[in-house]
């Protein structure tokens, strides 16, 4: 092995080790925060947590299974198989858990006086649930046979024990990582997604400039406030994984239309660092964007970690006095939300 080739791949292995710790450790962290801050157990939150236990799969599996995949393994198809499809649930359930964090802050600015009574704690469970499902299904498709394995038994570059050398390419069809998986399942969501954000940035400014709303009537402006804020943060979390994950499927688009096409090894490292990486990035952005989540930090780190007696979190008011304020009234510009 070349001495840039050797020294890219321990430099990789080296990045995925931090990543794997970090989104561990920060992942973790969301889930305990809102097991310890009630006023982080709303259906958005029951979300968040959803695509957190995903990350920490990905930190504490798939960068594990990835890093043994990188030195070649020599494994059995279907075991190498599953290890890649690990990584596809994993990352359809962060796509789907994004969806549904979308369509539920759309429900919340959008009919802001029944949002409780639609968006039950059950409903959102289920929500949950079937986002798991759907990932499951999109995942483990190629355990079904939509893989390699019939190519490589046609051009005999695999064993009869059916033993090879253990990589994505190797196992996944690009035809399904292309047409299906990116085309159906990836790019659709994601433009959805878009959609979704920048009505919820028309529907709040709307409100925030209706001159029905005068300065009797403040909580509607604090209710739409708040929300903007939230937006902002959840559309950067979207962003940051639009980012990362892009990369990564235009290479695979590259690799299916253009198979003479050359693709750098570091190229390749950078991109799967960069899928790997988000999963370390969302606790960062909810430490600094999120005000609840900041608390709850602090108060796990000082208690927790540095031994010191906190008081309990302050449990900020909850969202339906909020709401209650927002119930239709005369000249407040919300008798129907738009």
């Amino acid at each position: 092995m070349p001495a840039a080739l050797l020294s890219a791949e321990s430099l990789y292995i080296g990045m995925e080790v931090l990543i794997a710790v970090a989104s561990v450790i920060g992942n973790v962290m969301v889930v305990w925060a809102v097991k310890i801050n009630k006023s982080l157990r709303d259906t958005t939150f029951c979300f968040i947590v959803s695509l957190a236990l995903a990350d920490i799969a990905v930190g504490a599996l798939v960068i594990p299974l990835a890093i043994t995949i990188s030195i070649g393994l020599q494994t059995h198809f279907y075991s190498c198989l599953l290890v890649a499809c690990t990584v596809l649930v994993l990352t359809q359930s962060s796509i789907l858990a994004l969806l549904a964090i979308a369509i539920d802050r759309y429900l919340r600015v959008k009919i802001p006086t029944r949002y409780k009574r639609v968006v039950t704690p059950r409903r959102a469970a289920l929500a949950v649930v079937i986002c798991w499902m759907v990932a499951f299904i999109v995942g483990l498709t190629p355990m079904l046979g939509w893989n390699n394995l019939r190519r490589l038994q046609q051009n005999g570059s695999i064993s009869s024990d059916l033993v090879i050398t253990c990589q994505f390419e190797n196992v996944i069809s690009m035809d399904y990582m292309v047409y299906f998986n990116f085309f159906g399942w990836v790019l659709p969501p994601l433009l959805l997604m878009l959609i979704i954000y920048a009505e919820i940035f028309y529907m709040i400014h709307k409100q925030l400039n209706n001159k029905k709303i005068t300065t009797s009537h403040t909580d509607p402006n604090k209710y739409y406030d708040k929300e903007l804020n939230l937006a902002k943060s959840l559309a950067l979390v979207l962003f940051l994984f639009a980012i990362s994950w892009l990369p990564l499927h235009i290479i695979n688009c590259i690799t299916l239309f253009c198979p003479e096409c050359q693709k750098p090894i570091v190229l390749l490292y950078i991109a799967i660092l960069l899928t790997h990486g988000n999963s370390a990035v969302n606790p960062i952005v909810y430490a600094f964007r999120i005000k609840k989540f900041r608390t709850a930090f602090r108060k796990i780190w000082q208690q927790y970690f540095c031994c010191k007696d906190t008081s309990a979190l302050e449990i900020q008011p909850s969202d339906r006095k909020e709401i209650s304020n927002l119930e239709p009234q005369p000249g407040t510009g919300l008798e129907q939300p738009q």
